[in-house]
């Protein structure tokens, strides 16, 4: 499921990683999400500046994590890439369960997972710009996604949790159609 490069770390993200590696008190578990996990994980070749992460575990390493390594940081500044804690999003219901370990073995505190194909996409739909739907089409083309477990997974694990359904069922309803032109318009 991943690219081939999952375990080759490009620079900067390889020293970044290790020297906040090396900076941990503890054991350190991030859910990794976005254009990192797109692009370093299942390969889509395009750069990116930060590494979104929904959880943290412990959740309280999370201010340490940002003060080492966010925005403004030290690690920031010296390899101008940075962690950014993504505090509300919409991801299924049952990511966790499903979670892919990046670079297995590569660190000795830190562990990466990246969501999932399906709870990757889907945790893109709200916000829903150009970037996310193209992120999407890769994902479908290149892992040769299933239209109707990307849909039932939406509406079993992330649509019941929805403010604005109207509103995601008509982004799914488009992502679709263009991730997968051949398949039956989607009804709910």
């Amino acid at each position: 499921m991943p690219s081939d490069n999952s375990t080759k770390l490009p620079s900067p993200w390889a020293e970044f990683l290790e020297e906040l590696d090396a900076l941990l008190s503890e054991q350190v578990q991030l859910h990794c999400m976005g254009g990192f996990v797109v692009s370093l994980f299942y390969g889509l070749p395009r750069p990116t500046g930060d590494i979104d992460y929904y959880s943290a575990f412990p959740i309280h390493c999370v201010n340490t994590l940002q003060a080492a390594a966010g925005p403004g940081s030290t690690l920031h500044k010296k390899y101008k890439v940075h962690l950014q804690h993504v505090g509300v999003n919409s991801i299924p219901e049952n990511y966790e369960a499903r979670l892919l370990e990046m670079f297995p073995g590569r660190f000795k505190k830190l562990r990466l997972y990246a969501l999932e194909p399906y709870d990757l996409i889907l945790s893109k739909l709200e916000r829903n710009i150009s970037k996310d739907r193209d992120d999407a089409e890769y994902l479908v083309r290149t892992l040769r996604l299933d239209p109707e477990r990307l849909r039932d997974r939406y509406v079993k694990e992330l649509r019941p949790y929805l403010a604005n359904e109207d509103r995601h069922d008509l982004t799914l309803k488009l992502w679709l159609a263009s991730c997968f032109p051949e398949s039956p318009p989607t009804k709910y």
